[in-house]
């Protein structure tokens, strides 16, 4: 069904919502965005952005706009899943979208458009010092699971070897874990972390205690840490170098899921200090699917001896970058896309990228626990700079375990406002029977205040209608 039609047979339609007082608030800000999506749609492919002649500040409102106007969004709606896959910006897009095209027409060379085989060393050079790394420490993967797979599928385990990872890590790490598990004999460990829930206090101190006790528990030799930068499950930053620094003390390595860091966070590999790390390229990066960065630090490539997804696995000559990167015919247009989108953020700034987000993601988060339209709302994303990010989980009803209510709230808000979110579970202590279920809201850096001024305006519409 079109959202038109769903808004004519709706009670809580987006015209009716239009007229209240509140509503009219908030027309404004869809129509801004609509006005300014409208924009893009007529902006030419100049050789320079407009954003470029502007002064690179993360506090100037006209840069970010015209930042927003590289990209196609649906003007209809804003788009704030940003957790779950992003939106390529109208040059990357362009230049996907001409490069499918020489390799079509030109399959055999394509045309030298992507350098010496493996076709793939001229992106990873280019992208490798905005994620402060070298050259052959940078492996552009498929996405997040590709890297976290071939790195724990890749170490030297042995029965009885104990891997520390948490309560809170997403499919792509339990999986190749619990195959781990049973192929190998190795003992996962999931630690509970500190869930923040609006009335506890947190620290990141909290988080490297709980890795320290893990570490003193082990009923064998921890061979392995492996957790989330950013959980997809509540949007908390965990303190990555921290963590890191306390495994190499105790001669640990280290895998970090960074899914929702890279394109987000100004990440700086070297300076974190772990050994491993994979990221996605289609959410926060904006880059196209089935795309992601995958981080080996030299020191730590020999601690790969097995490499299952390659088609060099068996060729000792080979560099181990060249080994995960190689798996014969690969999507060239595709990773030089992640490469352009990429090489657009750096020209933008990472670091400014970062306090945009968190900016915005700061606000959402006190218009939300402040508004009084949610007597019983629970944040469980902390409103702590270095505890925070672009996502923010809330829950504004009273019961939060209710996913029928809360996944209805999430498609009406969809389908009557044009705000699109999604909904996460998780388990506050590792032994809960219940999930607990909340809305995960992704800020990004086509956002601005109107647009979570207006999502929240519109929450507090809605809940009072259910």
């Amino acid at each position: 069904m079109s959202q038109k039609n769903n808004s004519q047979s709706s009670p809580f339609s987006r015209r009716d919502f239009l007229k209240t007082t509140t509503g009219i608030a908030i027309a404004g800000v869809l129509s801004g965005t609509a006005q300014a999506s409208g924009s893009r749609h007529k902006h030419s492919d100049d050789s320079r952005d407009r954003w470029e002649d502007s002064d690179n500040h993360h506090s100037d409102k006209k840069f970010w706009e015209k930042i927003s106007e590289e990209f196609i969004l649906d003007p209809e709606t804003t788009y704030m899943n940003i957790g779950t896959t992003g939106s390529m910006p109208r040059r990357v897009l362009n230049s996907y979208n001409d490069n499918n095209q020489i390799v079509a027409s030109n399959p055999w060379d394509m045309q030298n458009k992507f350098g010496d085989w493996p076709h793939t060393t001229e992106m990873t050079d280019a992208i490798a010092a905005g994620f402060g790394a070298d050259k052959d420490e940078i492996v552009i993967s498929r996405n997040t699971t590709d890297g976290m797979v071939s790195i724990i599928n890749g170490l030297d385990i042995h029965e009885g070897d104990v891997i520390l990872t948490t309560h809170h890590e997403h499919v792509a790490a339990i999986s190749p874990l619990t195959i781990a598990a049973k192929r190998y004999g190795a003992i996962v460990v999931y630690l509970e972390i500190p869930v923040y829930s609006g009335d506890n206090e947190i620290s990141a101190q909290d988080f490297v205690d709980v890795f320290a006790q893990g570490i003193a528990d082990a009923q064998g030799p921890v061979r392995l840490i492996a957790f989330s930068h950013i959980t997809y499950k509540t949007g908390t930053t965990l303190p990555a170098k921290a963590i890191c620094e306390l495994a190499t003390q105790h001669d640990i390595s280290t895998l970090i899921d960074g899914a929702h860091t890279i394109g987000m966070m100004n990440v700086d590999f070297h300076d974190i200090g772990c050994d491993f790390y994979a990221g996605s390229g289609h959410k926060w990066q904006c880059g196209p699917g089935s795309t992601g960065i995958l981080y080996v630090k030299k020191s730590s490539q020999e601690k790969l001896i097995w490499f299952i997804n390659s088609s060099l696995g068996h060729i000792d000559s080979f560099s181990a970058q060249w080994k995960l990167q190689y798996k014969g015919n690969d999507n060239f247009p595709a990773l030089q896309a992640l490469t352009d989108s990429c090489k657009m953020w750096d020209k933008i700034g990472r670091d400014k990228i970062q306090e945009h987000v968190l900016d915005l993601s700061a606000l959402c988060k006190d218009l939300l626990t402040d508004n009084r339209a949610f007597p019983f709302g629970r944040l469980y994303a902390p409103n702590i700079r270095e505890l925070s990010s672009g996502i923010t989980s809330f829950n504004p009803f009273y019961d939060q375990t209710d996913l029928i209510i809360l996944t209805e709230f999430r498609d009406r808000l969809r389908e009557e406002t044009g705000y699109i979110i999604r909904t996460t579970d998780f388990k506050v202590q590792v032994d809960d029977n219940l999930e607990t279920h909340a809305l995960r809201i992704s800020t990004h850096l086509f956002h601005n205040d109107k647009d979570v001024k207006g999502l929240v305006k519109a929450m507090a519409k809605l809940y009072r209608t259910m």
